[in-house]
């Protein structure tokens, strides 16, 4: 067993010795130059397929690059995590495997882990978030693996892993940390090189906790150090980057769960230093340009990645943005297809935002005969994609509306047009409350009559997400205080690990201080959008109209 990823959290007897299940101590971290020994020794086609590198057709005709897809979505367990996995296990002696292993972990690792005890017929203990999609759960347990649901996120999993790691006398089998699991996942970097017919130019790595790009940095940099690793990751998850550019490991208050196969609040010891010395840079993504890569895989291969799975592809288009790339060789890890489908409805919704084919506006228009059909006029043959119209008072309408469009630079044009044509307009591409959830909600504003005659002064409008559990959500309802009255309430699954909802709230306003101390108390991101523009244009109380924005020049 390799005493660096041991138990080393039990105590030792009264003399100073080991416990039984105690190694002797912590050995010294492998030289990072060891590493391509290490890899090349990695045992993982007994569990693992060497994925293929395909070409991406439409990808590298849009980008004007040679686009590669390293297809790590086709393992046995649709990731790639089950290289690391079971290269660490298949180093552990009789007696260790004879009492088994333990793991936490969302998903990949863990079926990286059941497949392995599978094969090496030892047993294997997985402790994974209460809020783990059932798929996942069934998918570790199918392979005949015993799940324990505990905590809302990894980190709670994970300490409780430990707990029972000493208590049952198991081996802890490290999602990203451990010098066997790393050189496990740097096999792919191995198998990239050799189907090349010449190195890349860059290859583009999801990083999480940091397993997957140290192991593929650690093996190009020694072999062909001109070639670029660059990691990426979401913009709400990106403890690699902070840390990178703070020269050490930062612990992130909270991380985003879109891409929950990356969602790591700190790096690993091992990963950071490996990164650190071999990583050329880093980028983050948001949401909706993870979901438009989802779609652009699709595409080319009409495979359907998870969101961690295509973030890679994500920060490659960004890149080429950045910096503007052209004919490069470009090689992108598709490193895992673990989708939930009901996640794919949010996905297609915001692939066409990601992929600044569709924007969101707010438009006023005057309520007088053929305001309507001018505004239709203006868009001329543009796809509408939604159209919403509420009316604001007997002067004025707002729209809320969809429209298809060519990137940044033609939304900015349609915006001149309209503003040209008598008709102010707002760009919501960008507000998380439009975007989440007023597009399902225009049409209703509270009556202003309601909240003087209950003394509770001006609504205020709050956007929360907790962990998507059985009953999370009655239990945040249930902890309301009875005199608060909900004057809206929106909340709507998207197939993810976090519930989104928005809600308003009359507060007398002798209890407004009690209300921004029971929000301050809520162990849940929330935001304030009692002032966001969309609330005030759609449902607020009625405070006039449009911002009046700068001109716009149509380019």
């Amino acid at each position: 067993m390799n005493a660096a990823a041991s138990a080393l959290d039990q105590p030792g007897q009264p003399d100073g010795t080991p416990g039984p299940f105690q190694a002797p101590g912590p050995a010294a971290p492998p030289e990072p130059a060891s590493y391509l020994q290490r890899i090349l020794r990695a045992r993982v086609y007994d569990v693992a397929i060497e994925s293929p590198l395909d070409p991406a057709p439409n990808l590298s005709a849009r980008l004007g690059n040679r686009v590669l897809l390293k297809r790590e979505d086709l393992q046995p367990v649709f990731s790639f995590k089950l290289r690391g996995a079971y290269n660490r296990m298949v180093g552990l002696s009789r007696a260790e495997l004879d009492r088994g292993v333990i793991a936490a972990s969302a998903g990949n690792h863990a079926q990286g882990v059941a497949l392995a005890a599978q094969r090496l017929g030892c047993r294997a203990v997985i402790v994974m978030p209460v809020t783990t999609p059932e798929m996942k759960v069934r998918a570790v347990a199918s392979r005949g693996a015993e799940v324990v649901l505990y905590g809302d996120n990894y980190d709670a999993a994970c300490a409780e892993a430990r707990r029972l790691e000493g208590e049952l006398g198991l081996s802890f089998i490290h999602p990203f940390d451990d010098p066997d699991v790393i050189a496990g996942q740097g096999t792919i970097a191995l198998e990239i090189l050799r189907q090349c017919s010449e190195p890349p130019d860059a290859i583009y790595v999801a990083v999480g906790g940091g397993g997957l790009i140290a192991g593929i940095a650690a093996y190009v940099k020694n072999l062909w150090p001109e070639v670029e690793v660059i990691g990426v990751e979401p913009v709400d998850a990106d403890a690699m980057s902070r840390s990178l550019a703070a020269g050490e490991r930062v612990r992130l208050d909270s991380v985003g769960l879109f891409a929950d196969g990356v969602a790591v609040r700190e790096v690993g010891e091992l990963t950071f230093d490996l990164a650190r010395r071999y990583v050329d840079r880093m980028i983050t993504v948001d949401t909706d340009s993870v979901c438009a890569a989802i779609k652009d895989v699709f595409e080319d291969t009409r495979s359907i990645l998870e969101p961690a799975g295509a973030l890679a592809v994500a920060g490659m288009k960004a890149d080429v943005q950045q910096r503007g790339l052209q004919d490069r060789t470009l090689v992108a890890v598709a490193c895992g297809a673990n989708m939930n489908f009901g996640r794919l409805l949010f996905v297609a919704e915001r692939a066409e935002l990601g992929e600044e084919r569709e924007a969101l506006l707010a438009v006023e228009i005057p309520e007088q005969p053929g305001s309507l059909r001018r505004f239709c006029a203006v868009l001329g043959q543009r796809s509408l994609t939604e159209f919403s119209y509420r009316l604001a008072d007997p002067r004025l309408a707002h729209i809320f509306v969809g429209v298809q469009i060519n990137g940044h630079a033609d939304t900015r044009r349609l915006m001149a047009e309209l503003q040209g044509e008598g008709f102010p307009c707002l760009d919501l591409s960008g507000n998380e409350l439009a975007k989440l959830h007023l597009c399902h909600m225009v049409g209703g504003r509270l009556p202003t009559s309601a909240a003087e005659a209950l003394d509770q002064g001006e609504e205020l409008l709050y956007r929360f997400e907790f962990p998507e559990r059985p009953g999370a959500l009655m239990a945040f309802v249930s902890s309301l205080h009875p005199s608060w009255n909900i004057s809206i309430f929106h909340y709507r699954n998207h197939g993810a690990d976090v519930g989104r909802i928005v809600v308003g709230v009359q507060v007398p306003r002798h209890e407004r201080q009690e209300w921004e101390r029971f929000v301050a108390a809520l162990p849940y991101p929330h935001w304030d959008e009692s002032t966001n523009p969309a609330y005030r244009l759609f449902l607020g109380p009625q405070a006039g109209g449009l911002p009046k924005p700068p001109p716009l020049v149509a380019t």
